[in-house]
């Protein structure tokens, strides 16, 4: 994004003071528009301006809402004198109207002031997108002192610009900040960390500003956001032009978790779906289904025979299956046909926690990983010491970072789940879905509701959708059904959702 404005300015499409202009208006509108009574009356604002053009949007969110006819107190961040030269500016034009105090030199009897008589807004403009280590001890206990007002006073609205001190926008890790804004206002596009690990719950709300940029091509490397489904609706044709998945089911008793896979391949549109189980699980799975289709598999060579069938060109493979040399077996005879699509969940993944590069071998461009953060860490120990880490500098290593990194490492798919979904493929593409903010569907984190995901992502697969577009789409549908039970969802509630949620479409 600096990258992007700096080559707008030095192009002539865009002037710096203009830019900071309407940024420090754009907040000042999304306050009043989120907390209108701020509007309608003079109130009291504490801003805190960093050293950097962040520090300038404070300046100018501090003189609009001092012209609103609001009593503001500006505290800074550094020598002024050391502002890049609009924030300067801003600085000046601040000056003009009010004072500035020193946010590192304030005592404890200035917080009992500020305590004892809250103000109704506060405004984080220190440090934005640019912080690159983590907040100093004596910041992050300024801004704990400040935050902490929202714990006691209903009417105190905290308000952080493009996104909070803090928090590292690349990735969404806490660098230090320990508490949460009720909105952060970006500018011209939303950053990774709004949407991954801590950014959400940091931020509060996040509300996108036009500052008046031209929108660019993204580049090869652009981390996209998942914000709709690929193409999921069904064309004319019979069932055999819709794909057939198949799902491998575990033993007697544990057959439930492929049958829901199965069931969410057929509700999102494959045209046929069978199941095959052992034969201890026969009569379990014949009591459970009727549109889906039951085989017997008792192996690794009962697949391979079974798989004969080149109309079956979708596999799921993980949900309950089991974990050992068994499913391995099963694994690579489903993987011997790279131009079959294979969906590796679960059990799948876990057989191969000592020797991950035994799966590694394998895989090709049509296989989709989906690993919980604990399924990862099997697969990708190294990666995963790094995402649990402190991290002591910025850029912060990221899920996005991890997921890219693990894709390129197994040649295949992978998609991490989470609130904070990433879906990256091989060659660097990657999406986030986020089910946070207005999408957050807390009630996800229930049994069954993963093996739900891989069956979605297998229907989609089966149907013919790529690998990436799979997964994107069925990470999208997957929260949009949870969304549509609500509270008190269990994961047989997801399939059952899908015909409203595709109506909608």
């Amino acid at each position: 994004m600096r990258d992007f404005e700096r080559a707008e300015m030095a192009a002539g499409r865009a002037e710096g003071l203009a830019l900071m202009e309407r940024a420090g208006r754009g907040v000042v509108d999304a306050i009043f528009a989120r907390w209108p009574d701020l509007a309608a009356a003079p109130r009291r604002a504490v801003i805190w301006c960093g050293p950097g053009n962040n520090g300038g949007d404070g300046y100018v969110i501090a003189r609009l809402l001092h012209d609103w006819g609001w009593q503001v107190s500006v505290w800074a961040l550094g020598d002024p004198a050391n502002l890049p030269p609009d924030a300067a500016e801003n600085h000046r034009r601040w000056i003009e109207r009010g004072g500035v105090l020193s946010l590192a030199d304030l005592s404890e009897a200035e917080f009992a002031a500020v305590r004892a008589a809250p103000p109704d807004l506060f405004v984080d403009a220190v440090f934005g997108t640019g912080l690159a280590r983590p907040l100093s001890d004596a910041l992050s206990h300024a801004f704990a002192q400040m935050l902490g007002l929202r714990d006691n006073e209903p009417g105190f609205a905290a308000v952080a610009v493009d996104i909070p001190s803090g928090l590292c926008s690349d990735s969404g890790r806490r660098m230090g900040l320990s508490h949460a804004f009720d909105l952060t206002v970006t500018f011209h596009t939303a950053k990774p960390g709004h949407y991954l690990a801590d950014g959400p719950e940091a931020c509060g709300a996040v509300e996108i500003v036009d500052i008046g940029l031209h929108q660019p091509a993204p580049p090869s490397d652009a981390i996209r956001l998942v914000t709709r489904p690929g193409p999921v609706q069904k064309r004319a044709g019979h069932k055999y032009d819709h794909g057939h998945a198949l799902v491998l089911a575990g033993p007697m008793g544990r057959t439930g978790a492929a049958r829901m896979a199965a069931r969410a391949a057929l509700r999102v549109g494959a045209g046929l779906v069978t199941v095959a189980a052992p034969g201890s699980a026969m009569m379990e799975c014949a009591a459970q289904l009727t549109a889906i289709m039951l085989r017997r598999c008792d192996g690794a060579e009962d697949l391979a025979a079974l798989l004969e069938d080149g109309r079956l060109n979708a596999l799921c493979l993980g949900p309950g299956l089991g974990v050992g040399q068994g499913t391995c077996a099963l694994v690579g005879a489903a993987l011997q046909d790279p131009g079959r699509a294979v969906v590796l969940d679960a059990d799948a993944l876990t057989s191969f926690a000592e020797d991950p590069s035994a799966l590694f071998t394998q895989l090709h461009d049509r296989a989709v990983l989906t690993p919980h953060d604990g399924e990862f860490a099997r697969l990708f120990p190294d990666l995963s010491e790094r995402l649990r880490g402190e991290p002591d500098t910025g850029p912060a290593y990221s899920r996005v970072d991890a997921a890219r990194d693990a894709a390129a490492r197994a040649g295949a798919v992978v998609l991490l789940k989470g609130p904070d979904t990433v879906i990256a493929a091989p060659d660097g593409w990657a999406a986030i879905h986020a089910a946070a903010y207005d999408r957050a569907a807390p009630w996800l984190a229930t049994a069954g509701a993963g093996d739900v995901l891989a069956g979605l992502i297998t229907g989609l697969l089966a149907r013919g959708l790529a690998p990436v577009e799979a997964a994107a789409s069925a990470a999208w549908l997957h929260v949009e059904a949870a969304r549509a039970v609500g509270p008190g969802l269990i994961a047989e509630d997801l399939p059952e959702a899908l015909p409203s949620v595709l109506a909608t479409l």
